[in-house]
């Protein structure tokens, strides 16, 4: 018999922590909101991590010591990110402690920190993750996924039993300039041969019944996959039926977007890009260049501005009510003032005015 430790992700963004001796059931009665406890007002959870043990004691001793971490220790277990969890358990008084026992900083020399000697550093660098299209239909789609991956530097595709074969015509048109993806897609006839090479998967679907799986956000697996020295692989079912359970079976978690429960439907390139996207934020792209915005003018030019505006108003009986006089030119001023107005805007403004003023109304 089997024993389970495992945390739960709460809808408040808390965790739970418990054991069991069946996993499945469990979990359901959490989401059911049969356990009347901590998760009751908290539904619905997702299974972030589970581990198996031989004996109810074990299970129940694991329970404990992850419920008293810490949130960051927590999330670096769910990623399986070592170092990140050996280094939240360090307590934050002795951090600058350890750091400064194998760093020389050599101040002096205004320089950046230098290990000491004989120490070597050392990074662990993933690689991209593959995306594995399961019986993929329509060529197009095909194309549309490839561009989403380079969109974002991903390159590595790999087609399990494509529908209508493999090249597609229809795929190269749709995917506007994502050649090198296409070119270099992988064909295979199972999705076990597909991700032979990979030390970690990720199924993108909802859960299914009767497989209980680590289930992530593509935020939270996109973390993973960076502190993976493995070879990740994306896995998405067709554009129809999805992946079926016998996919899923050969993942390891299980990737969910949380989206809008009365509409809950994605195509294939916007799955495919929503995980592509969330994995680039951990490598270096091109930003847009940051254009700024100009600086609010002084408030004199503004006074100039709102001036000119009431000396052009008074004489056209705009300001005649002498009881709401004082409250409108209250107003005025406020709406100018809150503008945000640069001085370029307020120089067009005030030639707008001049303009208006020199030519009054048409066929005046």
């Amino acid at each position: 018999m089997s024993f389970w430790a495992y945390l739960l992700h709460c809808s408040d963004r808390t965790y739970y922590t418990g054991h069991t001796d069946d996993l499945e059931k469990r979990i359901g009665q959490h989401q059911q909101g049969v356990v009347r406890g901590y998760t009751y007002s908290r539904r619905p959870v997702d299974l972030v991590w589970a581990e198996e043990f031989p004996t109810r004691d074990e299970a129940k001793t694991a329970e404990l010591k992850v419920k008293n971490w810490s949130r960051a220790k927590k999330e670096a277990l769910i990623a399986r990110d070592w170092a990140r969890l050996k280094q939240a358990s360090i307590p934050p008084s002795e951090r600058g402690l350890r750091k400064s026992a194998n760093i020389d900083a050599s101040a002096s020399l205004g320089g950046a920190p230098r290990l000491r000697s004989g120490m070597r550093e050392h990074k662990t660098v993933s690689p991209p993750p593959a995306i594995v299209l399961v019986r993929p239909q329509l060529g197009e789609n095909i194309g549309k996924a490839a561009r989403a991956m380079l969109n974002f530097s991903l390159t590595d595709l790999r087609l399990v039993a494509p529908r209508d074969g493999w090249p597609n015509p229809d795929a190269g048109p749709a995917a506007a300039g994502a050649d090198v993806v296409l070119a270099n897609a992988r064909i295979f006839a199972t999705l076990a041969e597909a991700v032979a090479d990979c030390t970690h998967i990720y199924a993108t679907t909802v859960r299914k019944r009767g497989v209980i799986k680590p289930v992530l956000t593509p935020e939270a697996a996109a973390t993973a996959i960076h502190a993976d020295a493995g070879q990740s692989a994306i896995i998405f079912g067709a554009e129809r039926s999805g992946l079926e359970s016998d996919d899923v079976a050969l993942a390891h978690s299980i990737i969910t977007v949380p989206i809008n429960p009365e509409f809950g439907s994605l195509n294939l390139a916007q799955a495919v890009i929503l995980c592509a996207y969330e994995w680039s934020k951990g490598i270096a792209l091109a930003q847009p260049p940051a254009v700024d915005l100009n600086p609010p003018a002084p408030n004199s030019e503004l006074n100039g501005l709102i001036e000119q505006v009431i000396s052009d108003l008074e004489p056209l009986g705009y300001f005649n009510s002498p009881d709401r006089k004082k409250v409108t030119l209250r107003s005025l001023r406020t709406m100018f003032t809150k503008a945000g107005w640069s001085s370029n805007d307020v120089r067009m403004m005030r030639g707008v005015v001049t303009t208006l003023r020199r030519h009054g109304k048409p066929g005046d």
